[in-house]
């Protein structure tokens, strides 16, 4: 694999676009459940060009809602991102920051959490370079303590060795050469804030969020698990991947800060409304 080109240079977060276009959307689900294009084409009645049409920005409403119905999407909202109508609100919490370096021809996020009173810290992944990060952690006067990884794809560990943190820890179900694994469910202490990990694996094979309480609003780095109005494919399970997410992320409070590996970081609340893949919540 060729050296990520990393990029120096933090991004607001209010500037991050969606990381998926209505038509990802449309791709992840159809590849999850399987169906080839004639197959889908065939069971809702339209034509393979058709579909194609719809997936390339043809403005058929009425097609574009029997794609979103036959692959158990949400049509308005899936109608809402073809519009381009919804971006998620922005995000300022003391003692979160987030950090989007660019790696091959995407960005990619890694977050820094840190207890205000104590200026304890923990790095969530480290994008293409964690150099930001440990930058941030100078200018404020942090001390940090761990490294978590929310999973072991190349974009999210590919500069561990930058942060020198003390503990690097990822779930037992992906373990990672330079990191101790835990079992699912662990918790810790990073002054007064608690740290709690979630399984939320089909994107990957042991895909963790990490839960933080003690802030003024609850986090949730979810890594690769979901997206602003989207959500990681289902590279082993998609079917997994949809089922931890209702289990793990959206049984959290509507308040919940969601931050992704990419794209904007939203909230619980907002993707309830806003994310196709679950339209039970709409």
């Amino acid at each position: 694999m060729r050296k990520a080109m990393p990029s120096f240079s933090q991004i607001l977060p209010m500037n991050i676009p969606l990381e998926d276009l209505f038509n990802d959307v449309l791709n992840k689900a159809q590849r999850g459940l399987g169906y080839t294009t004639d197959a889908l084409a065939y069971k809702i009645g339209i034509t393979a060009a058709a579909i194609e049409a719809t997936k390339a920005g043809a403005t058929d409403a009425a097609n574009l809602l029997k794609l979103a119905a036959a692959l158990g999407l949400h049509g308005p909202a899936l109608a809402e991102m073809s519009d381009h109508a919804w971006h998620p609100e922005p995000v300022e919490v003391e003692g979160l920051a987030q950090f989007n370096t660019t790696f091959h021809d995407m960005t990619v996020n890694a977050y820094l959490v840190w207890d205000p009173a104590s200026k304890e810290a923990a790095a969530f992944d480290t994008g293409a370079t964690a150099q930001p990060m440990v930058d941030k952690i100078r200018e404020l006067g942090l001390t940090l303590r761990y490294l978590f990884l929310t999973h072991t794809h190349p974009d999210h560990v590919a500069d561990i060795a930058t942060l020198h943190a003390p503990s690097i820890l990822i779930s037992e179900l992906e373990p990672h050469p330079e990191a101790q694994s835990f079992t699912p469910g662990s918790q810790w202490q990073l002054g007064s804030l608690r740290i709690s990990s979630r399984t939320t694996c089909g994107h990957s094979k042991g895909g963790t969020t990490y839960v933080i309480e003690g802030l003024a609003s609850p986090v949730a780095i979810v890594g690769d698990a979901l997206f602003a109005s989207s959500m990681g494919g289902g590279q082993v399970s998609y079917a997994d991947a949809l089922a931890t997410n209702r289990s793990q992320i959206f049984t959290l409070a509507d308040d919940t800060v969601v931050c992704p590996g990419h794209g904007p970081m939203t909230s619980v609340g907002e993707e309830k409304q806003h994310n196709p893949f679950y339209p039970e919540f709409k």
